[in-house]
């Protein structure tokens, strides 16, 4: 039994072996995965964007116009109005006073014509001559310069402004001051038309500074001397002076002195040696000494040598433009005048 029993054991574990050699491998179970998405077409047109607005536009300022510059608008001491569309570039001097204010304002370099009689200061000589104001105006050396404006002093007569006007020129007229106001005004008034009113500002203030100076050393003195002032002494027994009323007359006067020739009047004037040697001027000032004329050779003159100036050896060249040319340096003059007056005080 027990024989029968592990043969028949022996033929089921055989069969088993077989079954499982023959029959066909068992399949994996299925790995669950993602389904992959059909492929979408790609369109062939993009959808034009839509953007939404982030704020209310800002409205865009209308652009603002750039001023344009004021004119230049002036009245000359003809009564007569100047209008520039700006300040001159190109100016042609007509008087030896404008071109010696116009440098001392700080207006040179804008200055590109003067006439024969502008020697100073030194930097004039620089510019060109358009000839000499006697006769006929230089008109068309004045026109060859393209000037924009010309400025001219009382040595310019009204019709010769107007004969200017006519060729197409800008022309501001300036009259001779009668005293230093008057001189102060002028030198204001071209600086404001050419603009350098800063420095027409403390020139004017400086030139005060000095006048009030000598006035203050004057008035310390009662002596008031006399002061012949020779203008020209071609016919030496009538030699030509300035009378009253006049700059000259001004000077003297302010300077602490009293002009020898104040019975005259005008600008020009003669006096005889004999009214003269009746005054009996203190001091004899030269203003011919670059003609020539020399202390000796007034000492020289037929009844001169009696005069007190004379005598006393007071007789003194000086320079014209100091005393005769309506621009600062008259108060150049102011002080020499005082010096030679009153030498005592200016020691």
């Amino acid at each position: 039994m027990k024989k029968l029993t592990y043969k028949v054991l022996i033929i089921l574990l055989s069969a088993i072996f077989l079954l499982s050699a023959c029959a066909p491998a068992a399949t994996p179970a299925p790995v669950e995965t993602e389904e992959i998405a059909e492929p979408t077409e790609v369109p062939t047109e993009l959808p034009a964007p839509t953007l939404e607005p982030t704020a209310e536009p800002t409205e865009v300022p209308e652009p603002t116009e750039v001023p344009t510059a004021e004119p230049i608008v002036v009245i000359d001491d003809l009564g007569r109005t100047i209008e520039l569309d700006e300040y001159p570039q190109a100016i042609v001097s007509l008087s030896p006073s404008i071109t010696e204010i116009l440098f001392a304002v700080g207006a040179g370099g804008q200055v590109v014509g003067r006439d024969d009689f502008s020697l100073y200061p030194e930097e004039a000589l620089d510019i060109a001559s358009v000839g000499s104001m006697w006769g006929d105006l230089p008109t068309e050396a004045i026109l060859a310069l393209e000037p924009d404006l010309v400025i001219v002093a009382q040595i310019i007569s009204e019709d010769q402004v107007t004969a200017l006007e006519d060729l197409g020129l800008e022309v501001y007229w300036q009259a001779n001051p009668d005293d230093f106001a008057g001189l102060y005004e002028n030198l204001q008034s071209l600086a404001a038309l050419t603009d350098h009113e800063d420095e027409a500002e403390t020139l004017v203030a400086s030139l005060e500074d000095r006048v009030k100076a000598v006035e203050e050393k004057v008035a310390t003195t009662e002596s008031t001397p006399s002061a012949f002032y020779e203008l020209d002494a071609s016919d030496p027994s009538n030699p030509w002076t300035t009378g009253s009323g006049t700059f000259i007359d001004y000077i003297i006067t302010l300077a602490g002195g009293v002009n020898a020739a104040a019975a005259l009047e005008g600008d020009y004037a003669q006096i005889s040696s004999e009214e003269l040697i009746t005054v009996n001027p203190d001091i004899i000032l030269l203003a011919d000494a670059m003609y020539g004329t020399t202390p000796e050779s007034v000492a020289e003159r037929a009844g001169w040598d009696v005069i007190a100036a004379v005598q006393n050896e007071a007789v003194y060249p000086i320079d014209p433009g100091i005393m005769s040319v309506p621009g600062p340096r008259l108060v150049d003059g102011l002080e020499e005048v005082a010096r030679l007056l009153h030498p005592d005080l200016f020691e």
